[in-house]
């Protein structure tokens, strides 16, 4: 099965190895037929604490890391 590959907003870096990503989604509702805007943050591992707040990154499912990370950063989604 494929690895899921997401691409967010860093919120927080204040974690040690650790960064906040708000990934937000958008779809038409099925019945009013409006875009609807749903968010979600994900915590992701980055082992060189080089992200900061408001960098775009691209973020994949991994093997559990700790309670709440099961993501790694994979790439700066800038370009």
């Amino acid at each position: 099965m494929p690895k899921r590959i997401l691409q967010g907003t860093v919120t927080s870096d204040k974690n040690e190895q650790t960064i906040t990503v708000l990934v937000e989604r958008r779809f038409k509702h099925p019945l009013l037929q409006k875009t609807v805007r749903k968010s979600k943050k994900y915590r992701a591992h980055d082992a060189t604490n080089q992200y900061k707040v408001g960098d775009t990154v691209r973020i994949e499912e991994c093997a559990p890391i700790s309670k709440t990370k099961r993501w790694t950063v994979v790439t700066n989604a800038q370009a």
